[in-house]
This record gives C-alpha cells, sequence and structure tokens, in this order.
C-alpha cells in the first residue's frame, strides 16, 4: 500500500472546473480529467494510487457561479482518512542527493515504502527494540522501534538516514 498523495506529493487536492473540463491534482500528479462536462455540481468518483483506493470528490454550487470542492477517500472526509492512516502508519518527507522522497512505514506489517515503491529490508532484534535497516540510493536506513514506557503513546519509530534522525511528518 502506499501513501496517498497523495504519498505524496502531499495530500492537498486542488480542483479546477468550468463549462467544459475538470481535473483533479494530487501534486503534482493530475489523477483525472473530465472533458465537455455538461453538469457542474455532483460527485466523480475515481481511484488514487497503486492500491486503488477510492477517492470522491464532491461539487456544490455555493452561490453563482462559486463552487465548494470536498474529497472523501474510501468514504471519510480527507481529514479524518488522515487521522486513521497516521494511526496506521509514520511518514517521513526527506530530499536525497536532490531528490524529494516520502518513506512510509505500515507499523501493522512493518513494510517501508519509497515513493509508492516496495522497500527490500532487512529486520533484526535489538536490546531495546527492533531496527529496520535498507537503504536509499546510496544512503544506509533504518526504522527503529521501541516502546515509549506508556500504554497510550505505545511504540515510537525513528527514522534515521546515515546515522541522522529525521522528523516525522505530522500531515
Amino acid at each position: 500500500m502506499e501513501s496517498i498523495g497523495l504519498s505524496s506529493s502531499t495530500a492537498r487536492p486542488s480542483g479546477r472546473g468550468d463549462l467544459r473540463r475538470w481535473q483533479a491534482f494530487f501534486t503534482p500528479q493530475e489523477i483525472v480529467r473530465r472533458d465537455w462536462m455538461f453538469k457542474l455540481v455532483g460527485k466523480e468518483t475515481f481511484n488514487v494510487g497503486k492500491s486503488e483506493t477510492k477517492a470522491t470528490i464532491n461539487i456544490d454550487a455555493v452561490s453563482g457561479f462559486a463552487y465548494e470542492y470536498t474529497l472523501e477517500i474510501d468514504g471519510k472526509s480527507l481529514k479524518k482518512y488522515m487521522e486513521n492512516r497516521s494511526k496506521v502508519t509514520s511518514t517521513w518527507v526527506l530530499n536525497l542527493d536532490g531528490i524529494d522522497s516520502r518513506v512510509v512505514l505500515e507499523k501493522d506489517t512493518m513494510d517501508i515504502w519509497c515513493n509508492g515503491q516496495n522497500i527490500e529490508t532487512a529486520g533484526e532484534f535489538v536490546d531495546d527494540g527492533t531496527e529496520t535497516h535498507f537503504t536509499l540510493g546510496q544512503h544506509n536506513c533504518c526504522v527503529k522501534a521501541v516502546s515509549s514506557g506508556k500504554r497510550r503513546d505505545g511504540i515510537i519509530h525513528t527514522l534515521l538516514v546515515d546515522g541522522t534522525e529525521i522528523a516525522e511528518c505530522t500531515e
């Protein structure tokens, strides 16, 4: 599974519409384009990402020729979907050798994805938890999983790239 991005890419959809066409983007990739639309309001459903996650854009007339666009993913608002995803994944955004990268850890399977590609990893148990090792280009990476010591906080996942800790993305 990949991060919807949205994935990036960030989870910031933008839409443009007029009397003839409608487009949806998940920065920077165009996901759907509808040419020669005559209905300006309603729903447009499409799939996002390699996991083919169902997304719907609701287009509502606000007043005159002003429109409001709302995005639902898997039947949930974008905000609710992102909140749920943040519970089961950890995401880091970084630039390596001039290339923007989004690293996503699926906490339930410990799978690691980078820019939508599943990364081969090697896991090992260490004194204070686990370490999952992988490489990105020429960089040695490691996701450390250690107990927070608090039941409510659970396990803390930290990404290290060449020994340097990378801050987790909160959006």
